[in-house]
């Protein structure tokens, strides 16, 4: 799921210590960099809201 960041999602992204990339996931294999399920992590590794207007949200995404 695509959702713009906005300066509200940046806030509550601290503010709550929000957590939503592959490096948090129960599904990702840190080895080999590689989620389990086989899904694309390239949107999802190294994300910096930031540095960005846009978010994927993984669809397959559990917290470890």
């Amino acid at each position: 799921m695509r959702t713009p960041i906005d300066a509200q999602l940046r806030e509550e992204a601290r503010r709550f210590d929000l957590r939503f990339t592959c490096a948090h996931c129960v599904h990702f294999e840190p080895e080999r960099r590689a989620c389990a399920n086989e899904y694309p992590t390239h949107a999802h590794l190294h994300v910096d809201l930031e540095q960005q207007d846009g978010l994927e949200f993984c669809k397959e995404f559990e917290l470890a």
